[in-house]
């Protein structure tokens, strides 16, 4: 099991109702930015350490380097959340989402699609492979 999983999976909810109070309040619409700062304000109201960018080591070959990445946001250092404001979640939005929680080894992240009349209607949680078996 990832040593970061637990964590991860218990403060997801939390960050799931963060994110649908964000939403109820400003609705559906808007651009990803508002939705990434409103909801940054929120989760430190609920007293969640979140960011939004980092730098991760990539490595490809014998090339070894690092770079900034600009997810939405990590809370805890262990849950990886994504919005999008679209007509509906596509698989590269959750590939993209994968491919951060990979390079970030974080195990749980959640997909938010705010273009919605509620955020139930197109929310997606992802797991890494092999972060809840043991």
């Amino acid at each position: 099991m990832h040593p970061l999983f637990s964590e991860a999976d218990a403060i997801s909810n939390t960050v799931i109702g963060a994110a649908m109070e964000v939403h109820r309040d400003k609705g559906p619409g808007l651009i990803e930015s508002i939705y990434e700062r409103c909801l940054l304000h929120e989760l430190s109201l609920r007293k969640l350490p979140a960011r939004n960018q980092g730098t991760v080591r990539i490595t490809y070959k014998d090339l070894v380097f690092e770079e900034m990445l600009r997810f939405d946001i990590l809370v805890n250092e262990c849950l990886l959340v994504e919005g999008k404001c679209v007509e509906k979640i596509l698989p590269v939005h959750k590939a993209q989402l994968m491919t951060y929680m990979r390079l970030l080894n974080i195990p749980v992240g959640l997909l938010f699609n705010y273009n919605k009349a509620t955020l139930r209607e197109d929310m997606h949680r992802l797991i890494l492979p092999g972060a809840n078996t043991l």
